[in-house]
């Protein structure tokens, strides 16, 4: 494996650097007991990657089993433990541990122990996934078919609703 061709031609560097304070309270509240907060979406990166922090209570679901056509999606485990679905089965995963998900890979994600946790999830290439955070406990109280094509414009492949 070899570096990537060069994106930035010049010969003495640029001040581009970006540095974003943490925010005192979370991006978004999600679904029960789950806090989100927005490092660096697509538009802070240009499109490279997305990073978010994800705060979960105890016993909370994260996400069912889903797959993503367009993007990768990554986990680093802060704090806590999370089980990881990785396609296959049920793993658990600790403070310091990674998974990572190519784009058509099947995985889900939740917190089944009595402590939060903590987790960052990056998704590669950057996608607006803010929308989707914000917005999925509103569109999972609407009819299937919304639901469905909400999930879809997110790019979100849930096997349950395949059938």
């Amino acid at each position: 494996m070899s570096y990537p061709e060069p994106r930035y031609l010049g010969e003495k560097g640029q001040v581009t650097a970006l540095f974003r304070p943490a925010p005192a309270q979370p991006d978004t509240g999600f679904v029960g007991s789950t806090s989100i907060s927005y490092v660096a979406d697509q538009e802070t990166t240009g499109g490279e990657f997305g990073l978010y922090k994800v705060d979960m209570g105890p016993k909370t679901i994260g996400a069912k089993e889903h797959f993503h056509r367009t993007i990768s999606e990554s986990f680093y485990v802060l704090s806590g433990e999370v089980r990881f679905y990785n396609g296959d089965q049920w793993i658990t995963g600790g403070e310091g541990d990674f998974l990572h998900v190519p784009a058509g890979g099947l995985h889900a994600f939740q917190n089944d122990s009595d402590d939060p946790v903590s987790l960052l999830m990056i998704f590669s290439p950057g996608a607006p996934r803010e929308e989707y955070f914000e917005r999925a406990a509103e569109y999972a109280e609407r009819s299937r078919e919304e639901l469905e094509a909400f999930r879809v414009r997110h790019d979100n492949y849930f096997t349950d609703m395949l059938d």
